[in-house]
């Protein structure tokens, strides 16, 4: 049965609501297939708003490799602001994709991408609203599958009973795994109804059914073990790694928003993976190991995505671009390839001692000169080595005038507060770091016109990390070290006027605190939330810190554990952490010898050029780390009404 568009009903509510072009869609590069033509169809979500979830470079990956499939279609679906849900609910209008308005209900999946756990209430409305049942227990064949993925659904145990199931690590081949099997059970009739779909996504081993599995625990609240409660389901659960980046050129048809968005450029991912061992920083320790992309596959990318979309600017992503093994050449063929076309090219976010003065020139040569970004982290020397951060305060000063001397006037430094074994005194050193950088701009551009903004974020324990362990501070400690900070800054008269301070009150942290490291229990605080109103809750202006802990407290009181159980405590070894049967290919004793060098201040160098470390990805994906050099270099030559030039395997490792 076809799915009707909603749209007529949908549009008589537009002209009430703010910002109605972000639920419109036709934006340009998006795919709207007929239904009938698909046998297997995904709802992709990134439960967010419009402005915030379009960017998103997972979902327009996996929109785009689904829609190249014969007979699959994949819409996307973004969360909707509480002015719409009010009338979508008084007028009886469903959760609805984009790109063709139907119903969200009417798909076989449901696919939420989650970058951050701040989004799970956007789930529930969504759900809701889609008028699919909040909890899998109550769904029925006719209800869509709903998955998660996306970072935080490395621990999906609290939002558990909200999903259906979860894929950690890449989604490119586990998406076309996951459609395959879908296509056989519905050609095969449906047989075993709901569950055996489950079963059969779960006999793969990279595919997590919550319902699939019990939890048991101990008197004192903490977890006795995690059981499979059905035969033939793995004990444990592995993640995706896709292991040629040049394969998977992905987006080839970025999409290109209608409204305003939080990135307006066409992005390229340079490679997957870091190996830097910052012990806090989730992201590269699930993502390893490292997979570059070759020189010229990067090319390609980029002279297709800009053909494709119009864009002036492109941005290369990684979680340190600077680390690529070719990002010199890479960088100045990219400059010299569009110098007439005036395209900017960006680094979102560079490491102190991979910068050199030669790529910040290729990155403006064609673009505006904005400020830098740095990320020193801590404040002293001996915060960064215990979080593993080897960058010492000579790296930075060094680095940072050498950029006022060559014409930037403005560097942004980000820092955390909370971190592990963190006294006032760190925290204090961020301002003497601030005063040296000013101090020093003056000194080499000889102007008193410069700025540093010292930028501080809270320092939120994440699973599959060495500080998985770590007890956090509380938002009250944070906040009394944080007021100390700026007293200090403005107290100083001869610089404090130059260092702008931004920082962020610790209520956030905790609560990103309380669902990183939850387990199921955290969904009754979740749905409780949820039913009181709560949404959007990364954005400061809809973030309730008491509602969040008023729910706390009711829903977890049954089971006699409360928020600073799930926060503020240290773990020991011994304890069954809520994500322990999710295989982020990491080794345990590895990540726990690495948080006992953290307490002892212990540095770890990048076993990308060093000996292996034993971390326990490498041999378990049957892989060695991916670096270049190609050798290969990008010429200017290719574009420019030049006959098209044959086209390369690409292939090179």
């Amino acid at each position: 049965m076809p799915a009707e568009s909603v749209f007529p009903q949908l549009e008589a509510l537009l002209p009430h609501v703010q910002k109605p072009i972000q639920y419109v869609g036709g934006e340009l590069n998006s795919t709207v297939k007929p239904w009938e033509s698909c046998d297997v169809r995904w709802a992709l979500m990134y439960p967010d708003a419009y402005e915030v979830g379009l960017p998103n470079q997972g979902v327009m990956i996996l929109y785009e490799v689904l829609n190249e499939q014969d007979g699959v279609l994949a819409e996307r679906t973004y969360s909707v602001w509480p002015d719409l849900e009010a009338l979508m609910r008084e007028q009886g209008v469903p959760q609805f994709t984009v790109d063709s308005h139907r119903p969200v209900k009417a798909f076989d999946v449901f696919g939420l991408s989650f970058s951050t756990e701040l989004g799970y209430t956007n789930m529930l409305t969504a759900l809701d609203l889609a008028g699919i049942p909040l909890e899998s227990k109550d769904r029925t064949v006719d209800d869509p599958i709903v998955m998660a993925g996306g970072h935080a659904a490395f621990n999906p145990e609290p939002i558990a009973d909200f999903i259906d199931c979860a894929v950690i690590g890449d989604g490119e081949q586990a998406v076309l795994e996951v459609t395959r099997i879908i296509r056989a059970w519905k050609a095969e009739g449906r047989p075993g109804g709901r569950e055996e779909l489950l079963f059969r996504l779960s006999k793969t081993g990279g595919v997590y059914v919550p319902a699939f599995y019990d939890v048991e625990y101990l008197p004192d609240g903490r977890i006795a073990r995690v059981v499979p409660n059905k035969s033939g389901v793995p004990w444990r659960v592995s993640k995706h790694t896709v292991m040629d980046l040049d394969e998977w050129p992905y987006p080839k048809q970025p999409l290109v928003p209608l409204a305003e968005t939080v990135h307006e450029r066409m992005s390229v991912e340079i490679f997957r993976g870091c190996t830097r061992g910052c012990r806090f920083c989730q992201a590269g320790m699930i993502t390893r190991p490292v997979r570059e992309r070759s020189i010229t596959g990067i090319g390609e990318m980029v002279e297709k995505g800009l053909k494709a979309t119009g864009f002036e600017e492109v941005g290369l992503l990684s979680l340190s671009s600077a680390d690529h093994s070719e990002i010199g050449d890479i960088a100045k063929g990219l400059a010299d390839r569009y110098e007439e076309d005036k395209i900017g090219l960006s680094l979102p976010s560079t490491r102190v001692d991979a910068f050199n003065i030669d790529l910040a020139n290729e990155l403006t040569r064609n673009g505006r000169r904005s400020g830098l970004t740095f990320a020193p982290e801590g404040g002293s020397e001996r915060i960064r080595k215990v979080i593993n951060k080897m960058v010492s305060e000579e790296d930075l000063i060094r680095t940072v005038s050498t950029a006022y001397g060559n014409g930037w006037r403005q560097v942004k430094l980000y820092f955390m507060c909370g971190l592990p074994t963190e006294t006032d005194d760190d925290v204090l050193q961020i301002a003497d770091m601030a005063t040296r950088v000013i101090q020093k701009g003056r000194e080499v551009s000889g102007s008193n016109d410069i700025r540093c903004t010292v930028s501080i974020g809270g320092f939120v324990p994440k699973p599959h990390t060495p500080f998985q362990w770590a007890p956090q501070l509380s938002a009250e400690e944070t906040d009394a070290r944080l007021e100390k900070l700026r007293d200090k800054i403005r107290g100083d008269k001869k610089y404090g006027r130059s260092i702008g301070f931004r920082y962020h009150d610790g209520k956030p942290g905790i609560v990103e605190g309380l669902l990183s490291r939850g387990d199921r229990r955290i969904g009754a605080v979740i749905r409780a939330v949820y039913e009181d109103g709560g949404r959007f809750d990364g954005w400061r202006e809809h973030f309730s810190y008491d509602r969040w802990m008023q729910c706390a407290d009711k829903a977890l009181a049954p089971f006699g554990v409360d928020v600073d159980w799930y926060t503020t405590r240290e773990r020991t070894y011994e304890e069954v952490l809520p994500w322990d049967h999710l295989d982020s290919g990491l080794d345990k004793d590895w990540l726990w010898e690495d948080w006992q060098d953290a307490l002892d201040e212990t540095e770890v160098e990048d076993c990308r050029w060093t000996p292996c470390f034993d971390c326990g990805v490498c041999p378990q994906m049957d892989t060695s780390i991916q670096i270049g050099p190609t050798g290969k270099k990008l010429l200017p030559l290719t574009v420019k009404n030049a006959a098209p030039a044959p086209a390369s395997s690409g292939h090179a490792h």
